[in-house]
């Protein structure tokens, strides 16, 4: 595993469409392990893999206990709108509202080939949501509104409330 370099709005990468994932093998094995520590490391909730500069269709989302690893996710059925409050490891430093649906619900493969399928609500919907657009070159603040700079002291409390629901018992 290794940790890898959230690429940051204005990389057009960012921007391109992810094309989807022909063969799992170990190259796709290492590109999730990849995610995962990154991800753990940034303290999110989700990446896509062009956020760490790989054209594939691939995302993670990870939230109280339970991971998702996306391989060519593909979603069947939204249902209601919410309005949420978003912010992006791309994006560093500025949130923004968003309008995302109630529920999502997407069908993927996971890193054995298996399909599986997830229905999210709430808070996890946006974040599946979020996740699928970087697959398709969407950035949050391209939809949301009243964006601004994210209070540095709020993100560092979410960050250690999000540590110590995960049990990691290290310093930043």
């Amino acid at each position: 595993m290794a940790l890898r370099q959230i690429r940051q709005e204005g990389d057009e990468i960012l921007r391109k469409k992810a094309r989807p994932v022909k063969e799992i093998n170990a190259n796709i094995i290492s590109l999730l392990d990849d995610m995962m520590e990154t991800l753990v490391e940034c303290d999110g909730v989700g990446i896509a893999a062009p956020q760490i500069g790989v054209l594939k269709r691939v995302a993670i989302v990870s939230h109280e206990g339970e991971t998702y690893e996306l391989i060519n996710p593909e979603v069947l059925e939204i249902e209601g709108s919410q309005a949420c409050n978003e912010a992006c490891l791309s994006v560093p430093n500025k949130c923004g509202d968003i309008e995302r649906p109630l529920a999502i619900t997407v069908k993927a493969l996971n890193r054995h080939g298996e399909e599986y399928t997830v229905k999210a609500e709430e808070f996890m919907a946006s974040v599946f949501c979020h996740e699928l657009d970087h697959l398709d070159g969407v950035l949050f603040i391209d939809n949301a509104v009243n964006i601004c700079p994210l209070d540095r002291e709020e993100l560092a409390e979410r960050k250690r409330r999000r540590r110590e629901r995960l049990g990691i018992r290290r310093g930043r």
